[in-house]
C-alpha cells in the first residue's frame, strides 16, 4: 500500500476519512462536510452507536453533494490522549475497515485539535505508520484467491496542512516499518523454505546496507566449542548456523550493544517430541532471530550512530537416530556442563552458547536476547506483554521505557538466586529443565550463567511473536515484535551524541 502526504483537498471518486473526537465532536473537516451534505453526517451519527472513541469507525456511503465514494468517520478519542501510539491505532483501524471495502484509494484529513499530546505532523506520520503495519499481508503462496478476498486498498493519502513536515517525520518510521515487515516475512515462511542455511543467505543480503555479515558453520562451531547449540541441531539434516551481523555506525572507541536471537527454524521438541496439534506453529520459533535481523536492518537503514552486533543462533530441532537424548551431558562453550533433561527445552541451550560467544568475542556494553522461549510466560502474561528478565536495573528501566513508547510492552519478572536450586543437576553443573513451575524464570536463571558481568536482559516473546487474531497494528500472524522496541531503545539510550 502506497502512503502519501498532501495538502487538504477532497478526493474525487475515492473515500475520505475525517476525525471525530469522543462525544461525537466533529473535527473541522467533518463539520465542513456535514454542512456541505446538509447534515448527512449528523443524521448518520444519530442513527448509530458511534461515539468517536479511539479506533471507532462509521462509513457513510456516497453522501449527496460530494464526489467522494464514501465518508468514513474515524474516532480520534480524547484530544488530550491523542499521542503517537493512539495515532498508530487510528491508522490501523482505518486500513482494517477499508481493506475489504472495495475502495482502492482513500484519504484521511488529519485536523489540528487544541491540546493534543503530539503535533499534527507527528500524528499524521504515526497514523501512516499504523496503516503500514496493519496493511501488511503475507500472500506469497496464495494462487487461487478470488478478487473479492484480496485487500482492495492500494493507496492512502494523509491530508495535512504541513505535508512536508509530516513526510519528514514519517521517514524514519517508514524505515522501521519496512524492517518489521522483513522480520514478519521470515517468521511467516514455512520451515521447508527457511532453514538455518536459508536464513543465513537472507542475512547476507544486508551487506548492501553496510552491515558486515559472517556465518559460522558446523566446523567452526565445533572448533569454538558451541556444543549446546550443536547438540540441539544434531538430529536434523539442516546443519546449525551462527549468523553474526555487525553495524558500525558509532565511534570506533564505543563498545557495541549486542542483540542475540533464538533461531529454531522448526521445533518438534526433538526426542521429547511435542503433541501433533499445533506443531505447525513451531515454524515461528525463530522469531527472536528474525527480530535481531530486523533491528540491524533498521539501524543500518537509518544510519544509526551506534555500534551494534546481532547474533542469530540458527538450528532445527528434529527427532532422528542422531538426535540428542534426554539424559545427555554436554559441555558448553563456557566450559560449564549441562544435563539435558528435556530436548524440548532447546532454546535455552542454543542461547546459552550464543550469549557466551557474544560477550566473550565482542565485549558489549549491553546484551539483549530475544526468544520464543517458554509457554509459561504466556500463562503469566497472556498476549499483552513480553517477559523481561535482567541483571541490571538501568538496562531494564531503559527497555521498559522504550517498550512503552513503541507500544511493545514488557513486564519485568523476578530473577534471583533462590531459583538456582531449580536447575541443579545430580551429575552436571546444571540441568536445562527446572520443572513446570516458574519455567520462564528457570530458563532465565540458566541463561544468566552465560553472560558473565555484562549488563544483560532476556525478552521472552513467546506470547507476542505470533498473533492468533488481528491486533491494532498487526494482522493475524507474525507480528515482528521487538523491532520497534529495540530500535527505540537504541535511539533513546545507545547512540553516540
Amino acid at each position: 500500500m502506497k502512503i502519501a502526504f498532501a495538502k487538504p483537498a477532497l478526493p474525487k471518486g475515492a473515500a475520505i476519512a475525517v476525525p471525530v473526537l469522543e462525544g461525537r465532536k466533529l473535527g473541522p473537516t467533518a463539520a465542513a462536510l456535514d454542512r456541505r451534505t446538509k447534515g448527512a453526517l449528523t443524521r448518520a451519527l444519530k442513527a448509530s452507536r458511534f461515539e468517536g472513541k479511539l479506533e471507532e469507525t462509521l462509513s457513510v456511503l456516497a453522501p449527496h453533494g460530494l464526489s467522494c465514494s464514501r465518508v468514513v468517520l474515524v474516532g480520534f478519542g480524547k484530544a488530550a490522549a491523542l499521542d503517537a501510539l493512539a495515532a498508530q491505532r487510528i491508522g490501523g483501524a482505518l486500513v482494517a475497515l477499508l481493506a475489504q471495502s472495495g475502495e482502492t484509494d482513500a484519504a484521511l484529513a488529519v485536523d489540528g485539535f487544541a491540546k493534543t499530546a503530539a503535533p499534527v505532523a507527528v500524528l499524521a506520520a504515526n497514523i501512516a505508520l499504523g496503516a503500514s503495519l496493519r496493511g501488511y499481508r503475507f500472500d506469497k503462496y496464495r494462487t487461487t484467491e478470488k478478487r473479492d478476498e484480496r485487500p482492495s486498498l492500494k493507496a492512502l493519502t494523509l491530508l495535512v496542512d504541513a505535508p512536508a513536515a509530516a513526510r519528514k517525520a514519517f521517514a524514519p518510521l517508514e524505515t522501521t516499518a519496512r524492517a518489521v515487515a522483513a522480520a514478519r516475512d521470515l517468521v511467516s515462511e514455512p520451515a521447508n523454505i527457511v532453514t538455518p542455511q536459508a536464513f543465513a543467505a537472507e542475512a547476507k543480503t544486508l551487506s548492501k546496507l553496510g552491515i558486515k555479515v559472517e556465518v559460522l558453520g558446523v566446523k567452526q562451531l565445533r572448533k569454538l566449542g558451541l556444543n549446546l547449540m550443536l547438540g540441539v541441531g544434531q538430529g536434523s539434516a539442516h546443519e546449525p548456523q551462527l549468523v553474526v551481523l555487525r553495524w558500525n555506525g558509532g565511534r570506533k572507541t564505543s563498545a557495541p550493544v549486542a542483540f542475540v536471537g533464538k533461531g529454531l527454524t522448526f521445533d518438534t521438541g526433538g526426542i521429547s517430541i511435542k503433541p501433533a496439534a499445533g506443531m505447525e506453529e513451531m515454524k515461528f520459533d525463530m522469531a527472536g532471530a528474525a527480530t535481531v535481523l530486523g533491528v540491524l536492518r533498521s539501524l543500518a537503514a537509518r544510519k544509526a550512530r551506534v555500534n551494534a552486533v546481532g547474533v542469530c543462533a540458527m538450528a532445527e530441532n528434529m527427532p532422528s537416530g542422531t538426535a540428542q537424548r534426554p539424559g545427555d551431558v554436554v559441555k558448553s562453550m563456557s566450559g560449564q556442563t549441562v544435563e539435558v533433561i528435556d530436548t524440548d527445552a532447546e532454546g535455552r541451550l542454543v542461547l546459552s552458547d550464543a550469549l557466551w560467544y557474544t560477550q566473550d568475542r565482542f565485549k558489549p556494553r549491553a546484551m539483549i536476547d530475544l526468544a520464543t522461549l517458554t509457554g509459561s510466560i504466556m500463562v503469566a502474561l497472556g498476549y499483552e506483554y513480553a517477559g523481561l528478565f535482567a541483571n541490571d536495573d538501568k538496562l531494564a528501566e531503559q527497555l521498559l521505557a522504550a517498550g512503552a513508547a513503541a507500544g511493545e510492552r514488557l513486564w519485568r519478572m523476578p530473577l534471583n538466586e533462590s531459583y538456582d536450586e531449580r536447575i541443579k543437576s545430580d551429575i552436571a553443573d546444571m540441568k536445562n529443565d527446572g520443572g513446570r513451575w516458574g519455567d520462564s524464570i528457570n530458563a532465565a536463571v540458566m541463561l544468566k550463567r552465560f553472560v558473565g558481568t555484562t549488563p544483560w536482559a532476556h525478552l521472552d516473546i513467546a506470547g507476542m511473536a505470533w498473533a492468533t487474531e488481528d491486533r491494532p497494528t498487526a494482522p493475524k500472524g507474525a507480528t515482528g515484535f521487538g523491532v520497534r522496541l529495540l530500535d527505540r531503545f537504541v535511539a533513546d539510550s545507545c547512540e553516540d551524541r
